[in-house]
């Protein structure tokens, strides 16, 4: 089974400590000429600021890239690299802008702060499992329709639409692994009389905050 933890979409954030103002970034990326493509695009932007650290992980590959742009050896590009391997996040670009404010941070200060702040950035982000599911629609009693999203959510399931007519229909996405199980429950429960309809597959992220 393939799963991988990817951001949801693009964020910005801000996090100010002792007058400096760090510009947390963060973008799903497929390669490493995107990453860089987005670096540079910041770099661009910001072109007044002090510091533009940055770091990088591409699945394919297996890469990781990092730079601390000119703050003191290991107290930017590394800490902010960790928040996404502790994360298991990879297809990630972060970067975070520094403008100076005058009052030194210290190193510990420094790495303090970027881990903070590429961690406020993926926060802001979203977190998504990309995996392969089985699309399902379960037709059922209304009687039956809370009792359904708990077990669908029990086998790790992701609610989709639900249409409302003399019945209620549940369309939902079931991890590949789990789809014979929830329909085994389904079967047993309901003695026959409510079944999932297997509408397909689909190898697809999903947030994680849904799942």
């Amino acid at each position: 089974m393939t799963e991988y933890f990817v951001p949801t979409g693009a964020s910005e954030t801000e996090l100010v400590e002792k007058r400096s103002r760090f510009l947390g970034r963060v973008w799903p990326v497929e390669s490493e000429e995107e990453a860089r493509a987005r670096i540079e695009e910041i770099r661009k932007k910001h072109y007044d600021a002090r510091h533009h650290c940055w770091c990088y992980r591409i699945r394919e590959g297996g890469v990781e890239r990092y730079s601390d742009d000119g703050e003191p050896q290991g107290t930017a590009g590394q800490p902010m690299l960790n928040v996404f391997q502790r994360e298991g996040v990879t297809n990630v670009c972060c970067v975070v802008t520094r403008y100076f404010g005058g009052i030194l941070l210290g190193a510990g200060g420094l790495v303090r702060a970027y881990t903070q702040s590429a961690k406020d950035a993926l926060d802001a982000a979203g977190i998504s499992v990309v995996r392969r599911w089985v699309e399902v629609a379960v037709p059922c009693p209304y009687s039956f329709f809370e009792r359904l999203k708990l077990e669908l959510e029990a086998h790790g399931g992701v609610l989709g639409e639900v249409e409302y007519a003399a019945d209620v229909t549940v369309h939902a996405l079931l991890p590949e692994e789990r789809a014979e199980a929830f329909s085994a429950w389904l079967t047993e429960l309901a003695a026959g009389g409510v079944a999932a309809q297997v509408c397909g597959e689909s190898f697809q992220a999903v947030p994680r905050t849904q799942v």
